[in-house]
């Protein structure tokens, strides 16, 4: 069981060190959106390697 100080904590870490970018897709581009959601994994993990991929590529 998770007491109200592991809570408290959490929140606090989750507002002073993780970011978030939000996407949205547009009706016609549904079929981007699909395609994320079925990969495996989650939406965020996929998206993250690709990130991680094109920095790759994209560095001296």
């Amino acid at each position: 069981m998770v007491t109200d100080a592991q809570k408290r904590a959490s929140a606090k870490y989750q507002r002073e060190k993780m970011k978030q970018v939000s996407v949205k897709f547009s009706p016609n581009e549904s079929d981007i959106y699909e395609w994320v959601k079925s990969q495996d994994g989650s939406a965020s993990g996929y998206l993250k390697r690709l990130a991680e991929e094109d920095m790759r590529r994209n560095t001296v």
